[in-house]
Order: structure tokens, then sequence, then C-alpha cells
């Protein structure tokens, strides 16, 4: 197919390489409009019942990149489109189901209700493709479309679902609340991190590249790239700091007309400093909350001038035990598969499911940033965790809820949302970003002195070794 569309001449190559054309430019250009010219089926409660029955595939990082380096040719695309297209019809029925449980006075709230509708928009978009394979180029570009379209018809997400909770608060208690959103916003990661992965593919392939005037240059550079669709194998975090810093040290200046000062200490010998394979947004995301955390707090003790220090510590190769198996394990809470809804949290469902990132990762990283900013107290230190805890005080989060002031990685990656221009707000924040941290089997560790500061410890794996 890709020879023929390759050779100029006929009418009817002439008319495959417009309609390529025209779709490629609308994922680009269009994302927000693209919901009107897809295929979409109504879902029935019969279909959703059946696929929330099916097990969640175990994602892991291999699982992003096993398609190979960009560029790919054709049938790594395809390989890719038909991957994605394999989990994801699950995972989004059992985000429905898992809706569809809570009480029906906090479904029937216009906040929640609207995300139950966004996840039936979607799964209806995916059903046309779900029971057959995609083995044609005008397949996967049309398949690729509907993945930009439900990443943007689910960007604002954690804002929308914040407010609705914000809203419901009489009708659901803290800890319940605090169970669905963990593993809600967990199982969430895991969707975005598909369709975005293919969408990278996508456009980073040879046969998108052939659409363009400049295809032989936009290969080469593929090539020469240190991605492999969003994830990032040569991830620099010394960089993704400075990045974070002045990010959130402007947020700083507007708030309180003065930044911190930070100090970065890498421990890797390299004149590059420490890199490793991984997701940058994750990054991103989670540092961005970390600092706002230690910023704010060093500004409002009046520490301003004593610098936040980061450390950079490469992590050390993972013990094996004497079968030669890796030690340790991703579970399936860890990426939001404890679904109760769908009855998937029984232990043996759940055991059955515990999945490791790699069979051979490379070794990872540990992050700490330490600041003088007074530390936690103890009666806040135990509600760390908890989604909706605020030191902001509910007007000020009524305000942050009905201003979509939450989700920072939205800012950040200019999807929707307002998100980083508050420093606090719902309490969302630190807890979504230990999610992403945990999803491949990092994590987030906070110790307190109270009266003095505070030390966070940030580990993430590798995304292991890519030939």
């Amino acid at each position: 197919m890709l020879e023929i569309l390759s050779r100029p001449g006929s009418c009817k190559t002439s008319s495959i390489w417009s309609q390529w054309r025209k779709l490629n430019l609308n994922i680009v250009t269009h994302p927000q409009r693209s919901s009107r010219g897809l295929k979409t089926v109504k879902v029935t409660d019969a279909d959703v019942a059946r696929l929330a029955a099916k097990p969640l595939h175990p994602l892991t990082l291999a699982d992003l990149v096993k398609h190979g380096r960009p560029p790919l040719e054709t049938p790594a695309l395809l390989s890719s489109a038909n991957f994605t297209l394999s989990i994801l019809p699950a995972r989004l029925a059992h985000r429905i189901q898992s809706l569809r449980n809570l009480p029906y006075i906090v479904v029937a709230n216009p906040n929640v209700s609207k995300i139950h509708n966004n996840y039936l928009h979607s799964l209806g978009t995916l059903l046309p493709y779900a029971e057959r394979q995609i083995e044609t180029l005008e397949d996967e570009i049309q398949f690729t479309e509907v993945m930009a379209n439900l990443v943007q018809t689910h960007a604002n997400t954690i804002s929308i679902l914040a407010r609705g909770f914000l809203e419901a608060r009489r009708y659901i208690s803290p800890r319940e609340v605090t169970r669905f959103l963990d593993e809600h916003l967990r199982a969430r990661i895991g969707t975005r991190l598909v369709a975005e992965q293919h969408i990278a593919l996508h456009f980073s392939s040879i046969p998108h590249a052939e659409l363009s005037e400049s295809h032989a240059q936009e290969s080469e550079a593929a090539r020469q790239s240190s991605y492999i669709g969003i994830i990032d194998t040569q991830l620099r975090p010394a960089d993704i700091i400075r990045n974070c810093e002045s990010f959130v040290g402007e947020i700083c200046e507007l708030r309180y007309g003065v930044r911190p000062t930070l100090s970065i200490n890498d421990s890797c010998d390299s004149p590059h400093g420490t890199t490793f394979a991984h997701v940058p947004v994750h990054l991103e995301y989670i540092l961005t909350e970390l600092l706002k955390n230690a910023f704010r707090a060093t500004i409002e003790r009046g520490m301003e001038r004593e610098p936040v220090e980061v450390t950079i510590a490469p992590a050390p190769e993972e013990p094996e035990s004497a079968d030669g198996v890796h030690v340790g394990g991703i579970s399936t809470h860890d990426q939001g598969a404890v679904d109760a809804a769908t009855g998937a949290d029984k232990p043996e469902a759940a055991a059955a499911a515990n999945i490791r990132p790699l069979e051979k990762s490379t070794p990872g990283v540990t992050i700490r940033i330490r600041d003088r900013g007074g530390g936690i107290s103890p009666e806040n230190y135990a509600k760390l965790w908890e989604y909706g805890f605020t030191t902001f005080n509910e007007d000020q989060a009524s305000d942050a809820a009905g201003n979509g002031n939450m989700d920072a990685l939205n800012a950040i990656s200019g999807v929707g949302g307002d998100g980083g221009s508050s420093l606090a707000g719902l309490g969302y924040g630190l807890p979504l970003g230990r999610a992403y941290a945990e999803y491949f089997g990092g994590g987030i560790a906070v110790q307190s002195l109270w009266g003095w500061g505070t030390d966070v410890y940030l580990s993430l794996r590798g995304v292991g070794r890519i030939e």
C-alpha cells in the first residue's frame, strides 16, 4: 500500500493521498473538532458489561517501546495501532462501571455526570474498530484521529471530577472519595499513555513523513531523536528541574512578589549528568507539584534566602534472586487495576495481575528536594495522601475548583485549564504526583522535621535497556 502511495500518477493514488493529508492536518490543527467526523456507535449496557468483564492489560514501559525506534515503517505502525486498540475499550468500560458504582446522587452531579458521558463518547468512537484488525494505513490514520479526540475529550477530567466531588461532599465520605480517585486517576494515566504513545509514533513514522514536503529531513530527525514516542531515552532530570523551577518561580513572583533560589547537586560523574529513560511529562508534573509545595512553604516562613536543595542520585542496579529473577514488582494497585466495581479487586485476580516493569530494567533515579519551610504539622502529615486535603480554607478551595486551577500537568502540556496559576488549591497535587511515580514502580516518601523543614524523596524506575 505504501509503495502504491509513493508512486505519482493514478487518480486513485491522488485521491488517497489527499485524504491522508486532510486527516493528518485535522488531527494536528483541529483536535477539538475531530469528533464531528468520527464514526460512533451507541454504547449499550451490554457493551459496558462485556468489556468490563475483561481483565485489564498490565501496562509496562516495555509495551510502549516494543514496536521499535522511530521512524516506524508500516507494519510496526499498524502493530502499534492494534496493540492500542486491544486494551483501550476494556479500560474505558472499567471506568464507566466504576463511575456507575458510586452513589446515584454523586453520579447525578453535573460534573461527575459529564465525565461519565465523556467515557461513553470515547468508547463509542472505539467500538467500530473493536471487532476487527487495523490493516490499512487509511484505517490507521482514522484510528489516530480517534486517539486524538480521546485525549482532547479527557484533558480536564481531574479538574471536573474535583469540582463534582467538592459539590457532592455531603453524600460521600472522604475515604470513599480517596479510594475511588486513587483507582480512577491511576487508571487514567495508563489510558492517556497508550493513546498519546500511538499518536506520537504516528507522527514520527515513515508513512506520515511521506506526506510532508521535507519527509527525508523528518525521517532523519526521528532517527536522531532520543524519543520513542513520548518516552525520552536520554531524559536529564536536571533539565526538567530547571524548567519546573522557572515555571513555579514565575507563579511565586505573581503571588508573593518573590521567588526562592534552587540549587542542584547531581551525583553522577558523567559530564552530561544523570540520564535515564522515562516519560518527561510525568516527571514535569511530579516535580512541579513538589516544587510548588517547597517554594510556598519557604516563602510563607520567610526563608526565601535559604535555597531549596535538590539532589539527584542514580539508583543502583536492582537485586536478583538466586534464580535470576528481579526482586519486587508492580502491583495492580499501582496502575489502578484494583477495580472494586468490576470485581477485579479480589485477591486471586489482583495477585495474578502483578507485573514487572521489565524483565531487566535500567537503574532509575532518586531525587531529594529539601526545603527550610518549617515542616509539616503532625495533624496535616497524617492527611498528606488524601485527595481533597488542602491547607487552603474552604472558600479558597471552592474558588480554585470554580476556576479549574487544578491540574498543573494540563498547564504544562498545554492541554486545557490554567492549572498552574495557584500554588495550592484542592489538594490533588501530591497524591496524584505519587500516583504518577508509583505507576511504573517508583514512589514518593516525605520526611518532615516540624519547625525546620521537609525532605521529599522521589524515586523513578528506568524504562529498560533499549537497543
